[in-house]
């Protein structure tokens, strides 16, 4: 950052270059995250999958989907922004930890003893919003410095 003529520059490296680059870009892809995993799993249940949890034997809410998918959505956006910030090789760190952690959460549904079509409903809406969010994330973090 430099000053000239009194005025702060806050480009690429300044917050407000973040903020433009990747914080906006990755909150959009947020809500487009959310609502294209709700509306699957919406399409899900309509086709007969229960969702269903067989500890309590309840159905998972849609909106108890949208706000899983939301709020690690989040959780992606802070971990690209801090490898943007802290990182060599912000891209290459961003995708094996997104990658890593996106290929344990497909376990879960497998350790829950849940139906079939409810595992594989929900590793699918797991694989849509990592598809969702991934590269949007990676085509906006910095160059290898």
């Amino acid at each position: 950052m430099s000053a000239v003529g009194g005025a702060v520059d806050a480009g690429a490296g300044g917050s407000v270059g973040v903020r433009r680059r990747l914080v906006v870009p990755g909150l959009l892809a947020t809500l487009a995250a959310t609502a294209v995993t709700t509306l699957a799993a919406a399409a899900g249940r309509a086709a007969g999958v229960e969702l269903e949890v067989p500890a309590d034997g309840e159905q998972i809410p849609l909106s108890g989907i949208a706000f899983v998918t939301g709020a690690f959505s989040v959780v992606g956006v802070v971990l690209a922004a801090a490898f943007n910030r802290w990182s060599a090789r912000p891209v290459a760190g961003f995708v094996r930890t997104t990658v890593a952690l996106t290929a344990v959460s497909l376990v879960p549904p497998f350790l829950v003893d849940a139906e079939t079509g409810t595992a594989l409903t929900l590793v699918g809406l797991h694989l849509l919003a990592a598809a969702v969010m991934i590269p949007v994330l990676t085509r906006r973090l910095g160059p290898a410095r």
